[in-house]
């Protein structure tokens, strides 16, 4: 059964225009070209990325985290009560007023004390400042590498077709990252975007396992590129934003947004993807792996312009007439709003967002 289902998965007129087969990626005359068989070296890398990252978080995120002043929040615990934990759990975080006069007889506590018990609970669940700056500091770091591995794949193309080592690396690097993302979801800090973020990790792998095994390098190399051209100036902003450096998270916000805009608005719709959807139909008539390559572009960019005009809305609170009219509209409801702007916005990626990606 197995091999019949491979069979048919693998079958060349799914994948290959016509006149072309599996034949035609062997490797001949010095040329290299990608494997599927490659790919398995992802999962030991994404393991291996997962405990790496445990040891930056522990020890160089924290660090830097003292460094610029951010310290380990405690939180009192809400009082072990079963009955209140499966209202909790099941139920609601937030009773309605009918179920908190219900569970006060339950329980037979006031209602101030049951109203402190779900503060406190939520409170337990809200992941605290450190955690976050870790993760961003991860994100960051790994953004700032992939960029500059980009480059080098991107320069490397002395041996004209063939695969070079760079361009090998820079896949299992992207590939093993994201695939680590999938493992460590459950644990990593759950953001409001969580649903777009797991379709887009989703649609990611799958692109990048599909330009491998079909040889779509250089189109593949550059795509990645392009994504993380501007992901660690996002992470970057976040790290400042937890530290307090309000003006300097601003700042290079409005650089991300610039950046994002630019490459996922207008560079990858009209370069990229017009160069898969209309170049390709004038050497040989679309097939399935042409619909399949360029819907997982698309995927991808309507996941830009959701992000897109969440990054907008944004950027515009960051100009000085904004700031000032929100600071006055805080002072009249005598409010003190204690984090910056993409502490309760676009404080999310990427991988960024992506990467937003």
């Amino acid at each position: 059964m197995l091999e019949w289902l491979s069979d048919i998965f693998w079958q060349e007129r799914l994948w290959f225009p016509e006149g072309l087969g599996w034949a035609d990626l062997e490797d001949r005359d010095g040329r290299v070209y990608a494997k599927a068989r490659d790919l398995w070296v992802v999962l030991p890398v994404a393991l291996l990325f997962l405990v790496i990252r445990q040891i930056f978080e522990r020890t160089v995120a924290t660090y830097l985290a003292s460094l610029l002043g951010i310290k380990e929040s405690v939180r009192r615990k809400a009082a072990h009560n079963p009955t209140l934990e499966s209202y909790y759990n099941h139920t609601s975080k937030y009773p309605t007023q009918s179920s908190v006069e219900k569970l006060c007889k339950q329980t037979g506590c006031s209602e101030r004390q049951l109203q402190r018990w779900f503060r406190r609970r939520r409170n337990q669940d809200r992941p605290n400042l450190m955690k976050k700056f870790r993760e961003a500091s991860w994100r960051f770091l790994f953004y700032l590498l992939a960029f500059i591995s980009g480059v080098v794949a991107l320069i490397d193309v002395s041996n004209g077709n063939t695969l070079l080592p760079s361009q090998y690396w820079y896949y299992m690097f992207e590939l093993s990252f994201y695939t680590s993302l999938l493992f460590s979801v459950a644990t990593d800090v759950k953001r409001k975007d969580f649903k777009e973020q797991i379709i887009h990790h989703v649609a990611t792998i799958t692109l990048i396992s599909f330009s491998w095994c079909m040889n779509y390098i250089r189109a593949g190399t550059l795509i990645m590129f392009l994504h993380d051209s501007s992901d660690y100036l996002l992470e970057s902003a976040k790290m400042f934003n937890y530290a307090g450096w309000r003006k300097t998270c601003n700042y290079i916000f409005i650089v991300f947004a610039a950046f994002f805009i630019i490459t996922r608005l207008f560079i990858f719709p009209f370069r990229i993807m017009y160069c898969t959807w209309v170049y390709p139909v004038t050497l040989y008539p679309p097939f399935f792996g042409y619909y399949f390559f360029n819907s997982l572009l698309l995927v991808l960019q309507c996941l830009h312009i959701f992000w897109a005009v969440l990054i907008i809305r944004m950027a515009l609170r960051f100009l000085p007439r904004n700031v000032r009219e929100e600071k006055e509209e805080q002072e009249r409801n005598g409010e003190i709003k204690k984090n910056g702007p993409i502490q309760n916005g676009y404080g999310k990626h990427n991988n960024n967002h992506h990467k937003a990606e």
